[in-house]
């Protein structure tokens, strides 16, 4: 049943949707959603961390909304595809995009031709997580710190080559970033995924890369890699030991991976309100904070706001780092 509420009325009820969410006084609308079932739609393939995080996050919320949050996997256009088909879907509620810093903040500087903009296109439910990428070298080069590396880099320009997950992805756009901040020379060799990538480095075919804590850090307690710094602001609590890259002496130097979700732009407010709380008590469930840890990824629970801050920063950091570098997408 839809419940007309007129006037200043009205207005008071959409602008404070939160905080009666809390108290469980909801406008009709948002009490009537879900009345099906929901999708949350994945730019990336089943196997990696973005789908881990989507079905840990879906099973918790399809308890707190009632209804099953079904997982869909649309890879492809490196998020394109996915970004676009919940960016077109009908703005009710029921397509959902797990977003991340490649699909909001990279995608429309890899493509400037998209037929869509994520910023507009897209209305931010709010942070989800933040991973940090750790720096790992080849145990063949003979380095102990991130400042042996530079050294070593600098004595020899260009000698020195670093692996990503593919040309103008984030642990690409990291490398660079760590080029720079360091005032070193590097050649950059793209792999399709960072499992490959990860593969020749251990074998010594290149020296160093940025890639998932994940991924990175069992190989480096197994010895075939070795771990010498994470990118986040803060140390990981899965690896304490290890400093920051800020620490190791770039200071300020971040390049973190980001997730949230996101809705069509034009869903009712209320409806946005009712899944931004939901997302709120799915993060702070205890066991949601101790299952994402396990995939090395931090709760960053916050606003709708704040996510799309995080997304205009974004776009003008790497932006930078392109046009410093000479990216060019493929």
């Amino acid at each position: 049943m839809t419940l007309h509420v007129a006037g200043k009325r009205r207005r008071q009820l959409i602008t404070s949707a939160a905080g009666l969410l809390a108290t469980g006084a909801l406008p009709a609308l948002a009490q009537a959603f879900p009345a099906r079932a929901l999708k949350l739609v994945v730019p990336f393939a089943p196997g990696g961390s973005t789908d881990a995080i989507a079905r840990l996050l879906a099973e918790k919320m399809s308890t707190g909304l009632g209804q099953p949050v079904i997982v869909d996997t649309r890879p492809g256009a490196a998020g394109a595809i996915a970004t676009e088909q919940v960016a077109k879907a009908a703005p009710d509620g029921y397509a959902l995009l797990l977003a991340t810093t490649s699909t909001h903040a990279l995608l429309p500087l890899a493509n400037p031709r998209l037929s869509f903009d994520p910023a507009t296109a897209l209305a931010s439910l709010g942070m989800v997580a933040r991973a940090p990428n750790v720096l790992v070298i080849s145990p063949s080069v003979p380095v102990r710190s991130v400042q042996d590396l530079i050294t070593l880099a600098r004595s020899r320009p260009g000698a020195l080559s670093f692996a990503s997950s593919g040309n103008g992805s984030i642990t690409h756009l990291v490398g660079e970033l760590f080029k720079t901040r360091a005032g070193i020379e590097a050649v950059h060799v793209p792999y399709k995924t960072g499992v490959q990538a990860l593969t020749d480095l251990a074998s010594g075919q290149v020296q160093f890369q940025f890639d998932s804590i994940v991924w990175t850090l069992p190989q480096a307690r197994a010895g075939k890699l070795k771990a010498l710094a994470v990118t986040g602001s803060s140390r990981s609590a899965l690896a304490p030991e290890l400093p920051t890259l800020a620490e190791a002496g770039l200071p300020g130097f971040e390049g973190v991976t980001w997730f949230g979700l996101a809705v069509p732009a034009g869903t009712p407010r209320e409806i946005v309100a009712r899944l931004h709380a939901e997302l709120q008590r799915a993060l702070q469930a205890p066991d949601m904070q101790e299952r994402l840890a396990a995939q090395g990824v931090e709760p960053s629970p916050g606003t709708p706001e704040d996510m799309a801050r995080q997304m205009r920063e974004d776009r003008v950091k790497w932006g930078e780092v392109i046009q410093k570098a000479g990216v060019k997408f493929e």
